[in-house]
């Protein structure tokens, strides 16, 4: 009996991460075989930690590289992005709130954000001089 519970409930978190699928591209690999729900935390917390620290690894090069006014305006605008950034993870993961995978799901929006927001300001680290695309800082 309660080898068969532990099936099903695996069975259910694996459905959860396969429909999030969609929503939360970049997995970390880990999840594939992390088999409790703090196997997943502890995978997600790992795949956040080092995502974030490229994050601010490219967010100190972009600062070193922009003036005065766009260093002012890169530090109000990647604080606006984080606000955006958990404020829209609050929304993406209402539907497992309460729940103990909510943890999992919410760290993999934070995750995917940020990887995202690293690709957007590394993208401006290597702006090529002239391109007007890059807010000529």
């Amino acid at each position: 009996m309660r080898l068969s519970r532990l099936y099903a409930s695996a069975m259910l978190v694996s459905s959860v991460f396969a429909s999030a699928s969609s929503c939360f591209a970049a997995q970390p690999e880990c999840l594939n075989s992390a088999p409790t729900q703090l196997a997943m935390d502890e995978c997600v917390g790992r795949a956040m930690k080092a995502d974030d620290a490229k994050l601010n690894e490219t967010y100190t090069a972009l600062l070193a590289k922009v003036s005065k006014d766009g260093a002012n305006q890169l530090r109000k605008a990647q604080r606006a992005w984080v606000a955006w950034r958990d404020a829209q993870c609050e929304f993406n993961t209402m539907g497992t709130t309460g729940g103990s995978i909510n943890s999992s799901m919410y760290g993999l929006c934070i995750d995917e954000l940020t990887q995202e927001q690293t690709r957007r300001l590394d993208a401006q680290v290597h702006c090529k001089e002239g391109d007007l695309s890059c807010g000529a800082q």
